[in-house]
């Protein structure tokens, strides 16, 4: 069984509105999550990135205490399980982890108004273990356009690439899922690292604007970088789209695990296969695929790849190399953060 990396799984939020934050329970079926650890072990998940994502109803010093809130659930979750789940901030800490039998547990914060304006709390996030930002959710903020907002900005502002410098020194990954394609590019002009894209899809095959035009494909793949494909129905196909833009009534369209893998071969078509990856979002939306309903799913993917024609060292790229190639080459930055480097200062904004 080949192990998998998944690029970002909404647990943490799932279990404060469904288990008000408790650590325990996951050693057995939680039939309303998509994700438990019987699950994880079945689908040969070896390492998670839990994604830390806040409602947008809550503004200001409120996001920051609930993004607090929810790494420390994560690190109260790994703790709950010393034997199954293993704190990983590098790639070394993963690779450590697939040896011991163990679950990565890695953190990323999902959405640049997490920071309220501060490149203080981008810091202190990093200390605490996060090593992924994305720049926005789903609304545009003070510094970044989303891709499902009013654009404000053309892109990034010039505290945006700002925040962009100070992720690329201190090793946390610039994610770019949510936002805006001149955003990404605008990212990707301003990086020094890799950057990643934790959960989407290709839009040649599905023009969702959640998506990642061909350009910017290739550019993130001629910059060493990886994009995590989403299982999201919306994401995969023509007809949930326009399903999800009707309003979700009546059964949704058929979706299985083929149209999945047509976005991670396309990826690997236009960006190479050195920059694809999986980004399931589990536990962020209600419906999946057939055939990837849940955590334990991931293997069937692997399967249909592998029907395809898809080698096992390819394959192994897709499931976890690619992700650990990129969280290595900002492995160095982000321990001379940790190690007492000079933080630079720092930015407040209103």
């Amino acid at each position: 069984m080949i192990p998998v990396i998944d690029g970002h799984n909404d647990l943490a939020w799932a279990r404060r509105e469904h288990h008000g934050y408790a650590s325990a329970g996951l050693d057995r079926h939680v039939p309303e999550l998509h994700t438990d650890l019987p699950r994880l072990t079945a689908g040969g998940v070896g390492g998670q990135f839990w994604s830390v994502w806040v409602d947008p109803e809550l503004v200001g010093a409120d996001q920051v205490t609930a993004t607090l809130e929810q790494i420390d659930f994560v690190h109260r979750l790994v703790d709950s399980y010393p034997t199954r789940l293993r704190f990983a901030r590098t790639a070394a800490d993963v690779r450590a982890a697939f040896d011991e039998g163990r679950i990565a547990s890695l953190i990323g914060v999902e959405g640049g108004a997490q920071l309220g304006g501060s490149l203080a709390v981008l810091r202190q996030y990093a200390r605490l273990g996060a090593r992924y930002l994305t720049l926005t959710w789903s609304r545009t903020t003070h510094w970044a356009d989303s891709a499902t907002d009013d654009a404000r900005h053309g892109g990034l502002t010039d505290f945006g690439r700002d925040v962009v410098r100070e992720m690329n020194r201190i090793g946390v990954l610039v994610d770019l899922a949510h936002v805006s394609p001149a955003t990404m590019r605008d990212a990707l002009a301003v990086s020094t690292r890799p950057v990643i894209v934790s959960h989407s899809g290709a839009r040649r095959i599905c023009d969702h604007p959640r998506n990642v035009p061909d350009d910017v494909l290739a550019d993130i793949g001629a910059a060493e970088g990886v994009v995590m494909v989403a299982f999201v129905p919306s994401f995969l196909t023509a007809d949930c789209h326009a399903w999800e833009r009707a309003g979700e009534q009546g059964e949704m369209p058929p979706v299985g695990v083929a149209d999945a893998a047509d976005h991670i071969e396309h990826v690997r078509e236009v960006a190479g296969v050195h920059a694809v990856g999986i980004g399931a979002d589990y536990d962020g939306t209600d419906r999946m695929p057939e055939g990837l309903e849940d955590v334990s799913c991931y293997q069937e993917l692997l399967h249909e790849l592998r029907r395809r024609g898809w080698s096992e060292p390819d394959l192994e790229r897709l499931a976890h190399g690619n992700i650990l190639r990129v969280l290595e080459a900002s492995d160095a930055d982000h321990l001379s953060f940790l190690h007492g480097a000079s933080d630079g200062g720092g930015t407040w904004t209103a």
